[in-house]
């Protein structure tokens, strides 16, 4: 017998470590941009996952590709090869420039990997001397001690030090900063193309750009974390093809897998080739059946139209935030930001209570960075949606900070 919402969170209370706030909402059910709680409360969902449900709730291509390769086969050992990997491989490889591709199963799992291939590929031509990575301020690249490490944001670390060595935080979106924190021990700058737990931070145009001049100057790789922003997320299938460069590595995960658990990390080829047998593997990483939902994912998202669509849909998105910033004033909402479909009003007050309340009129959206609300809906979010929203959130925030 199915459990109703108040019996669902009894028992996480009593069986699940207290390692998440979670909000007092159980989904059962969902299709599209919706979803359903047991006593069949409707909620429009403009988080998607946490950016990961980039093509809906139980979409049909992928809800069909589970039960075909569900049928066929689930898991193989990384021993050998599997049909559906090798063509997501291809397809990711040839739509990113870069070389090579490993799965993983998680985004903080590539972030690892690009870690260790970093100071790997460093270690094989300069010796051991030289593993350092400067990341930035305010950024997030995973819950691992060595995703921590390397994350900008103190709160993440309390409690697990010591951390691993070698990292070195700069201010985000400041390149002379990254420049001038560079020594003979440096061999990497890792950054996110917009930070998306840190607030939904876009950096300066140039700014990636001149992170990659300086590692060509400098012989360093350009990481890049795009877990949470490739995959069509803000309006390119990658977000470092904004600016015309070429990294020597990026990840990705949330949506390449649609919700299936999946992550990956790709390299252009003459770094990859440090990754040897022996030095990085994973066991689930690379089997079949995320694979088979990964490669219907990345088809469907680079078919024709598809990024134009999401670009329509943003501009949007974001003329109505900017709309209501312009309304409401600088006394309530700092900014309105973002990129694609990954936005955010920056407020002046705490941006909890306003999720609280929206939840409680069948609005899902994210608070983040303390004073930001987030908004990363699936990609076919239409303008229609946007427009149910809106008023909505006027109404809340004009309720939870009357002015």
């Amino acid at each position: 017998m199915s459990l109703s919402t108040k019996e669902i969170i009894a028992t996480a209370q009593k069986h699940l470590m207290g390692n998440v706030n979670r909000y007092a909402l159980a989904p059962i059910r969902g299709e599209g941009m919706k979803l359903w709680d047991a006593e069949g409360r409707e909620y429009l969902d403009f988080l998607g996952g946490i950016a990961t449900c980039a093509l809906g709730y139980a979409p049909e291509i992928v809800v069909q590709t589970l039960a075909e390769q569900a049928a066929k086969i689930i898991h193989v050992s990384n021993y050998f090869y599997n049909e559906p990997m090798v063509k997501l491989a291809k397809l990711l490889t040839e739509a990113s420039g870069l070389g090579k591709v490993f799965f993983a199963n998680s985004g903080g799992e590539a972030n690892e990997a690009a870690l260790k291939l970093a100071r790997k590929y460093s270690h094989d031509l300069y010796g051991p001397g030289r593993y350092g990575i400067i990341t930035a301020l305010g950024s997030f690249h995973g819950r691992s001690l060595g995703a921590i490490s390397a994350s900008g944001q103190a709160s993440m670390k309390a409690g697990f030090e010591p951390l691993l060595p070698g990292f070195t935080h700069v201010p985000f979106g400041d390149a002379e900063a990254m420049a001038a924190a560079i020594t003979p021990e440096t061999c990497a700058i890792m950054v996110e193309p917009v930070q998306g737990e840190g607030g939904v931070v876009p950096p300066p145009p140039d700014y990636l750009p001149r992170l990659a001049e300086l590692c060509r100057e400098k012989n360093l790789l350009l990481i890049l974390d795009e877990v949470q922003t490739g995959l069509g997320r803000t309006g390119k299938p990658f977000a470092f093809q904004h600016y015309g460069i070429q990294p020597h590595i990026i990840t990705r995960a949330k949506a390449l897998g649609g919700g299936v658990a999946t992550g990956a990390m790709l390299a252009v080829d003459e770094v990859a080739a440090h990754l040897t047998p022996g030095s990085h593997s994973t066991t689930v990483g690379g089997a079949p059946l995320a694979m088979a939902v990964g490669l219907v994912m990345v088809e469907t998202i680079l078919e024709p139209g598809f990024m134009a669509r999401v670009n329509r849909v943003g501009s949007y998105f974001m003329e109505r935030l900017k709309a209501l910033q312009a309304e409401l004033g600088p006394g309530l909402v700092k900014a309105a930001r973002g990129q694609g479909l990954l936005l955010a009003l920056e407020l002046t007050q705490p941006s909890g209570p306003v999720v609280v309340e929206m939840m409680k009129r069948g609005f899902i959206i994210n608070a983040t960075a303390g004073t930001v609300l987030r908004f990363a809906p699936p990609l076919i979010v239409t303008e229609a949606e946007v427009d149910a929203l809106m008023p909505v959130l006027k109404e809340v925030l004009q309720t939870v900070y009357p002015q």
